[in-house]
């Protein structure tokens, strides 16, 4: 089962591709974007390498990866996503891959939900709105069991986003880190839906 492409209320979610390199790079360049995640922008040989892996990962168990998100209107409520993503201005990169990482369980049924948005495209609750719409693709069309996400236990937006779309909190924990960013000592939080968790979901049946 490939990627398919995804709506929500207002985004046309496409599965990346290597025509959304410049995106990505774009999306990268900005280093308030990446605060929580490298603390600096990234160079395009990076964001070269970054994207061959989502690539790979996105191979790796039929329907997660990499969705580019576009919207009308710049995202605004009441806005109707495009047709086609060259009708749309790009929103950011939402991810669904396979959990990975070191922290991670290796588990064919369980993903990692993430997202990176434009700045400009901040606190309009499209992230929230994307992430309902990944939750339903994982449980409802792949089949997962879990679906988690993590990150800097300060980045409050983005813990703000994973208990909009519902998750719950599970753990604080303390990688080792090559370079810590600020705020790097209060450690990283993870958060959890379940299947059993999704199908109390309202609206989600």
């Amino acid at each position: 089962m490939p990627q398919p492409v995804l709506r929500t209320a207002r985004l046309l979610l496409v599965p990346l591709a290597d025509e959304h390199l410049d995106l990505e790079v774009q999306l990268d360049s900005d280093p308030e974007v990446l605060r929580f995640i490298t603390g600096r922008a990234r160079s395009r040989d990076e964001v070269i390498e970054s994207h061959a892996r989502r690539l790979d990962l996105a191979g790796r168990v039929d329907g997660l990866g990499y969705w580019m998100a576009f919207g009308s209107d710049g995202g605004r409520r009441g806005s109707a996503p495009p047709a086609r993503q060259d009708e749309g201005e790009f929103v950011g990169l939402m991810m669904l891959p396979p959990a990975h990482g070191p922290d991670q369980p290796d588990d064919p049924t369980v993903s990692e939900l993430g997202y990176r948005l434009v700045r400009r495209y901040w606190r309009q609750g499209l992230a929230s709105e994307a992430s309902r719409t990944l939750l339903r693709h994982a449980f409802d069309t792949v089949g997962q069991s879990r679906v988690i996400a993590q990150t800097m236990a300060v980045n409050a937006g983005s813990r703000g986003v994973m208990e909009t779309a519902g998750m719950r909190y599970v753990r604080t924990f303390h990688p080792s880190w090559d370079d810590p960013l600020p705020g790097a000592d209060l450690g990283e939080v993870e958060y959890e839906m379940t299947r059993e968790m999704w199908a109390t979901v309202p609206g989600s049946r």
